[in-house]
C-alpha cells in the first residue's frame, strides 16, 4: 500500500493496457485477480479488527476481487458474508467465485454488517448503476461503520470525476495498482474518502502524476536577492491584490520583488514599490512578471498587459488579465518565448477556452496545448497542463481556500517559483500549487488570504 503523492494517474483504458502488458509479460488474468484480492483482504483484514465483514461482488473482475479478497478473509479467521447483484460473467470471475466456496446472499435481500466492502463495479463503469443495486447499496453503507470501496466507489465513472447515480460516501478506496483520475477530481473524489493504492504487480505510468512534494533549492553561501529570482508584480485597479501576490512571491521564496502600480502602501518595507513604467520591465535581472491580480479591464490594464507580453519575461497570468486575453493576445502567449503560466478559476477558464467537453484533465491539456502556456486549472481539483501533455493534479485542497485573495497569493507563490531555478515552467506552478496548499492545511480553518501570505514562509522552510 503507498500514498497518492507523486503516483501516476491512470485512465480506464491506460489501466487496461497496462494489464495486457503484465499479461503479454507473463501474468493472467486470474494472478492478477489473486494479488488484487490478497492486497484488498490484506488491508481490510487489518481495518476490520474482528468485526464481521459483508463484501458486496458485482459480475466482472472487480466481483471477481471481491470474492479472492472474502475466501481470504475467511481464511484468516474473520467472519465473512458475500452478496451479490448478479452472477459472475467473466471465466476469471467465475473461478474466484468457485473458489470462495461458501453462501452467496441477493444483495437486495442480505443485512448490513460493520465493515462493508464494496467489489461491485469498479473501473470502466460508464452508465448508472441500477436504482435497486443503487438503494440497496446505499442502505448497506448507511449501516456500516466502516466502507471500503474496491478501486472505484460503485457509480464513479473513471476518468473525468463525474458520479454516475446518487454514490455514498466511503470511508476508504483501495486503487488498484494505480490512482485513476476520479479519485482526485469532483465530484467523484468527495465519494471515496481516504485514497490509498494498492501494488498488484502490474507496472504503471502516465503522463499525468499526482502533485507531489516539490524540490525547492535553498540559498547557499554564493546566493543574493537575485540568484534567488525577482518577481515584478504589476498592480492595476484593485492594489490590495497586487500587494498580495507581491508578499506571497516573497514569503514563498522570491529574494527581491519588485510592486509596480499607483496607491500602492503598506507592509512589509521589504518589498519595492514604484509607479507603473513600461521601461521597468526592461530590467533583465527580472525572474517572473506577476499581471492580472486586480489589474481591471479597462483600456489602462490593457496596455499594462500588452507591455508584459511584449518583454521578454515568464509570465504568471491571473485574474482580470485572463480576460483580456483576446485571440490576438493569446497569440501572443503561445509565441512569448519564455515561460508563461495561466491560472485561471472555472469561470475563467471557459471564458477564456470555452465550456466544451470532457474532464477537467482534458480540458486543461487541450487549453495547454491551444495556448503553448502552462495552465493551472484552479479549483478543489486544481489540474496542472503543461503544452506537452504533461499533467499533475493537486489532491484536496482545504475549504477554506474559498475566500477573496487567495488566488492572488497562489498568483505570486507561482511567481516565486517561476523566478528561481526550476527546470520547467510546470514544475514551478507544481510548487507553487503545492506551497499554496499546504500553507492552507497549516492554517486549519477560517484564515484569510493575508494570512495564506505569511504562512508561506513556515511551509518554505520546511523544505
Amino acid at each position: 500500500m503507498t500514498s497518492l503523492s507523486g503516483k501516476p494517474l491512470l485512465t480506464a483504458a491506460e489501466m487496461r493496457a497496462a494489464e495486457d502488458e503484465a499479461i503479454a509479460r507473463g501474468a493472467t488474468v486470474e494472478s492478477l485477480m489473486h494479488r488484487a484480492g490478497l492486497e484488498v483482504a490484506g488491508m481490510v483484514r487489518r481495518l476490520a479488527s474482528g468485526n464481521e465483514v459483508l463484501v458486496l461482488c458485482g459480475p466482472g473482475n472487480n466481483g471477481g476481487d471481491g470474492y479472492v479478497a472474502a475466501t481470504a478473509l475467511l481464511a484468516a479467521g474473520l467472519p465473512v458474508r458475500v452478496a451479490a447483484c448478479a452472477e459472475p460473467r467473466t471465466e476469471a470471475a467465475r473461478q474466484a467465485r468457485a473458489g470462495w466456496g461458501g453462501p452467496v446472499e441477493a444483495l437486495a435481500e442480505t443485512a448490513p454488517a460493520p465493515i462493508l466492502v464494496d467489489a461491485l463495479f469498479g473501473t470502466g463503469l460508464s452508465r448508472p448503476l441500477g436504482e435497486s443495486i443503487a438503494g440497496d447499496l446505499a442502505r448497506l453503507r448507511e449501516k456500516a461503520r466502516l466502507a471500503i470501496a474496491v478501486d472505484l466507489p460503485s457509480g464513479v465513472a473513471t476518468d473525468d470525476g463525474g458520479v454516475l447515480n446518487d454514490v455514498p460516501v466511503f470511508d476508504l478506496t483501495l486503487a488498484l495498482g494505480a490512482a485513476k483520475p476520479s479519485h482526485l477530481l469532483y465530484p467523484a473524489a468527495g465519494r471515496c474518502g481516504t485514497i490509498r493504492v494498492l501494488d498488484i504487480g502490474v507496472p504503471t505510468s502516465s503522463d499525468a502524476v499526482v502533485l507531489g512534494d516539490p524540490r525547492l533549492p535553498t540559498p547557499g553561501p554564493d546566493s543574493h536577492k537575485y540568484t534567488r529570482g525577482m518577481v515584478a508584480v504589476i498592480a492595476g485597479e484593485m492594489p490590495g491584490a497586487a500587494e498580495l501576490a507581491a508578499l506571497s512571491a516573497m514569503r514563498a521564496g522570491a529574494g527581491y520583488v519588485l510592486l509596480l502600480g499607483e496607491g500602492l502602501a503598506g507592509q512589509p518595507h521589504a518589498i519595492v514599490r514604484r509607479p507603473f513604467a513600461g521601461e521597468a520591465l526592461s530590467d533583465a535581472r527580472i525572474g517572473a512578471v506577476v499581471i492580472g491580480v486586480g489589474l481591471g479591464r479597462g483600456a489602462v490594464a490593457g496596455t499594462r498587459l500588452d507591455l508584459a507580453l511584449a518583454s521578454s519575461h515568464p509570465l504568471v497570468i491571473d485574474g482580470d488579465a485572463l480576460h483580456l486575453l483576446d485571440e490576438q493576445r493569446l497569440s501572443r502567449v503561445c509565441g512569448h518565448g519564455a515561460p508563461v503560466v495561466l491560472t485561471p478559476h472555472a469561470g475563467e477558464f471557459d471564458a477564456l477556452f470555452g465550456k466544451g467537453g470532457g474532464g477537467k484533465i482534458e480540458r486543461a491539456r487541450a487549453a495547454a496545448r491551444k495556448s503553448g502556456a502552462t495552465v493551472v486549472f484552479k479549483g478543489a481539483d486544481t489540474v496542472i497542463a503543461a503544452p506537452d501533455g504533461m499533467v499533475r493534479v493537486a489532491q484536496g485542497t482545504s475549504g477554506w481556500l474559498s475566500t477573496a485573495g487567495t488566488g492572488d497569493v497562489l498568483a505570486g507563490a507561482i511567481g516565486a517559483m517561476l523566478a528561481g531555478s526550476h527546470e520547467s515552467a510546470i514544475d514551478a506552478a507544481a510548487a507553487g500549487v503545492w506551497l499554496h496548499g499546504a500553507a492552507a492545511d497549516r492554517l486549519g480553518g477560517s484564515f484569510i488570504a493575508d494570512d495564506l501570505a505569511q504562512a508561506l514562509t513556515a511551509v518554505r522552510g520546511l523544505l
